[in-house]
């Protein structure tokens, strides 16, 4: 099962790359990562997206609180939470098809964000099951090039992250 797992960290030099190491060193696979820091300069907080079991995310959740950069962790699974992603795409056009990508990208509440004769980037947020189905409708052909965020989240009404 997806988990996205949300931690806030020391914003230091390495930390980013012990939470990583952690899991390459176990074994677990990261399929997205986003990270920036806070309100607080002192923070960062950490995105990312992992696929497994409950006995597998409960170990990840116990590792992370032991690190001590890790001021907090959640795993936004355990209850309601809203997600977002990012995506760039540039996508081959022709004169004839052009009105038919731009349609679509406004049927996902997309942007263009630049033109040319031959091409036309869009950023389309939402999430990952939202963008997973956009690129499916611009179909491989089309596909130029795909630049993603990574999925990020928050818990949905009063849960927060703060210290």
């Amino acid at each position: 099962m997806r988990h996205v797992i949300s931690i806030l960290m020391e914003n230091e030099s390495g930390a980013l790359s012990r939470v990583v190491g952690l899991f390459s060193a176990r074994g677990y696979n990261i399929d997205s990562l986003s990270v920036n820091v806070t309100d607080d300069k002192t923070l960062s907080r950490l995105t990312l997206t992992t696929q497994g079991d409950e006995r597998m995310i409960e170990q990840i959740l116990k590792q992370l609180n032991k690190l001590i950069e890790v001021v907090k962790v959640c795993d936004l699974n355990e209850s309601r939470f809203t997600e977002r992603e990012l995506i760039l795409i540039k996508i081959r056009t022709t004169a004839k098809d052009r009105k038919e990508f731009l349609e679509l990208i406004q049927i996902y509440r997309g942007n263009v964000v630049d033109v040319t004769e031959r091409t036309l980037t869009a950023e389309i947020t939402g999430t990952s099951d939202k963008v997973d189905s956009f690129i499916g409708l611009i179909g491989q052909t089309s596909i130029l090039e795909i630049v993603r965020t990574g999925a990020i989240g928050l818990g949905r009404g009063e849960r927060t992250m703060k210290v």
